[in-house]
C-alpha cells in the first residue's frame, strides 16, 4: 500500500482542542479503528490492541509544544 499522510494544522480554543483529543481517546478506547476525513474521502485505520505512546514536551522562551505520537 502507498503511504497515506494527512496533516492538518488549525488554531482552536483550548477547549476545542481538548474536545478533539477526547474524541480521539474515546475512539481508541471503544473501537479497533480510527477514522479520518479528508475532503470527500474517508479513511479508516485499524489499531492494534497494544500501541506505543510517546509524549514530548518542549518549553522555551518563545512558547511551548506538546507532541503526542501513537505507533502500532
Amino acid at each position: 500500500m502507498d503511504l497515506i499522510e494527512i496533516k492538518r494544522r488549525e488554531r482552536l480554543s483550548r477547549e476545542a482542542a481538548a474536545e478533539r483529543l477526547r474524541t480521539l481517546a474515546d475512539s481508541l478506547a471503544r473501537h479497533n479503528e480510527l477514522e479520518f476525513v479528508e475532503g470527500a474521502t474517508r479513511f479508516r485505520v485499524d489499531v492494534a490492541d497494544e500501541i506505543e505512546l510517546e509524549v514530548e514536551l518542549e518549553v522555551g522562551t518563545d512558547g511551548a509544544e506538546l507532541e503526542i505520537e501513537l505507533k502500532w
